[in-house]
């Protein structure tokens, strides 16, 4: 198996490539000039970004500095003003492997976060072949949720009524029954 490990990245980050609706998700670790990208699911950005909160709420690390925020529905002000990092992702963003399943810990021996992610199998027979293994500090693993969550918050506004995305070219609402709300101003 191949490991892409880093014990003390320099960045550790999610971000995205191409426009809303048709966005390919990316994690991204660098140390040094040694960088490495793994493609994911919108929802296992949302998914790590809320357990890593719910991690940190549940440690005592002397390095949160008090700053613990729990995932809440309308947490983009409080997150955008949390993010340290608002850099794009670093060039060249080359996709290692997609991800299929991730893991994460408290190391407590260093009292470090462990982000470990999985390439995809084909079938359930299929070992795994590629892996992504990040311990961050819980400062970074912070940063890190706050900064998916407004990445997340980025894409398609969604619909008030049936709560879908909305394209750049219109939405049919299913609530609506497929008719388009027209404005009248």
């Amino acid at each position: 198996m191949l490991i892409h490990r880093y014990d003390s990245p320099d960045r550790f980050v999610t971000g995205t490539v191409g426009p809303p609706g048709d966005r390919t998700f990316f994690l991204q670790a660098r140390e040094g000039a040694r960088l490495t990208s793994v493609a994911l699911e919108k929802q296992q950005v949302a998914v790590l970004a809320e357990r890593l909160g719910e991690l940190l709420a549940r440690i005592e690390a002397p390095d949160t500095l008090n700053r613990i925020v729990v995932a809440v529905p309308d947490a983009d002000v409080q997150d955008a003003a949390e993010v340290g990092d608002t850099a794009p992702l670093d060039q060249p963003i080359e996709e290692e492997f997609r991800v299929g399943t991730m893991t994460l810990a408290w190391d407590e021996e260093v009292h470090a976060v462990v982000v470990e992610a999985f390439a995809a199998t084909e079938s359930e027979d299929d070992e795994t072949s590629e892996a992504l293994v990040v311990t961050i500090t819980a400062t970074m693993a912070q940063e890190f949720a706050s900064r998916a969550r407004v990445v997340i918050g980025a894409g398609r506004a969604t619909c008030p009524f049936c709560s879908h995305p909305i394209d750049p070219e219109g939405h049919l609402c299913p609530r609506a029954n497929g008719f388009k709300r027209l404005n009248r101003g």
